[in-house]
């Protein structure tokens, strides 16, 4: 456990507040037109160069999101494909904007392994329109629990974003990690809001 005060971060790392959320029971859906010209289309097993892509064009440019970067083609393969992961992608057209990840791996419980949509889209509705579909796949089974969490690297948006859609914060961690900018997972110029201390 940290204690209180300031706590030096090294060089070459990034650190976040991480927030873990939960729903114990089925949310309300929110009402929200389906965004015109776009659908949901489930991806029974990507590819995992095309997951990468769409990853990146969620959320690393701007939000710095690394995690799956860090994991080989194998590591993400037996992820992707397995038959309690589901990957669904908002399309327009035959191009992916919006990644919306369920995992059914741990027992009687769903995590919301990752979710966003392309920058171009953000405010569209588009968001609201794939969390509704994200809680009522999520309910289809028998689970108690439905979770995911955020972090300070993550879009200011998101986290009043999941309370809005009737997860509720539960605790908070500290995370720690290479700064993927300076390991070449990412541009240097990616999410510039965070500073990069070599």
């Amino acid at each position: 456990m940290l204690g209180d005060g300031f706590h030096d971060v090294p060089p070459g790392k990034v650190a976040a507040v991480v927030t873990h959320l939960e729903m114990r029971q089925p949310a309300e859906s929110r009402s929200v037109p389906e965004p015109k010209g776009v659908t949901l289309k489930r991806i029974e097993t990507p590819n995992p160069d095309w997951y990468r892509d769409l990853f990146q064009r969620v959320g690393a440019r701007d939000w710095l999101w690394f995690s799956r970067l860090n994991l080989s083609d194998a590591e993400l393969t037996a992820i992707l494909h397995d038959p309690l992961v589901e990957t669904w992608a908002l399309m327009t057209r035959d191009h992916a904007v919006g990644l919306l990840e369920l995992d059914f791996r741990p027992a009687d419980a769903c995590e919301l392994a990752f979710f966003g949509v392309t920058p171009d889209l953000i405010g569209a509705g588009a968001g609201r329109f794939m969390m509704n579909h994200a809680i009522a796949r999520a309910w289809q089974r028998p689970i108690n629990l439905f979770h995911v969490h955020t972090c300070t690297l993550d879009s200011p948006a998101a986290l009043p974003f999941y309370r809005r859609s009737g997860f509720v914060p539960v605790r908070q961690q500290i995370e720690i990690a290479d700064d993927p900018r300076l390991t070449g997972k990412l541009p240097k110029d990616a999410a510039r809001q965070v500073p990069i201390f070599e």
